[in-house]
């Protein structure tokens, strides 16, 4: 919990209390589903919260901005998202039944309203967002192609509309295509911590 004060000190009371739950929930929930590996769970602010936040970095959601996390797993990055911006709405989708169950279950002890989790996988997904959000789900070009649909013509953020991905590793071939208007960010630009080296963050304009 350190980490996220260490990075993002300007929190409310609110919004400290809601981070600090997390840890007991998930630590509870991973118990029963296996959502996060257990190897990982101590590691859960920085290699989980933290590195959702790193988006936070990048783009300043303004009120009413419509998010959608394709392949959100235990609720990454959509969740700490949720908590930093409560004036947006996040609709989270993944295709594993249980754990939009422990998404919905987290969202609800914490309080969350601007949370909406669905079983859904990304081609059945029909709505218009402002920003896709996902932490590699799959490769981009992919992830591109299925979720142009998804992108709202309407521009309310300083930034255009598009998608932000967190990847790990080496990400040029994946880029290659989009290299003429993608930005690619190393999350140590903004951490310091060595787990981060290596780690980007992928953001392309899309409409």
């Amino acid at each position: 919990m350190n980490q996220i004060l260490k990075y993002f000190p300007n929190l409310t009371e609110a919004q400290r209390a809601q981070f600090e739950q997390l840890y007991a929930l998930y630590s509870s929930w991973n118990e029963k589903i296996n959502v996060i590996s257990r190897k990982d769970i101590d590691n859960l602010y920085e290699h989980h919260v933290l590195h959702s936040l790193s988006i936070a970095k990048a783009v300043q959601f303004r009120s009413g901005t419509q998010i959608l996390d394709l392949g959100t797993g235990g609720g990454f990055p959509g969740i700490p998202l949720a908590i930093l911006f409560p004036e947006s709405h996040f609709k989270l989708i993944d295709g594993t039944g249980k754990k939009i169950r422990v998404v919905n279950e987290v969202s609800q002890a914490i309080g969350l309203k601007n949370v909406e989790a669905v079983q859904l996988r990304g081609e059945e997904e029909r709505g218009r967002y402002d920003f896709v959000v996902s932490r590699a789900v799959m490769s981009l070009p992919e992830l591109v192609r299925m979720i142009r649909k998804n992108i709202s013509s309407r521009q309310i953020n300083s930034v255009g509309n598009g998608l932000f991905c967190l990847k790990g590793g080496h990400v040029e071939e994946e880029v290659r295509p989009f290299k003429k208007y993608a930005e690619v960010t190393p999350l140590t630009q903004w951490f310091e911590e060595e787990w981060f080296k290596e780690k980007q963050l992928i953001y392309l304009p899309l409409c």
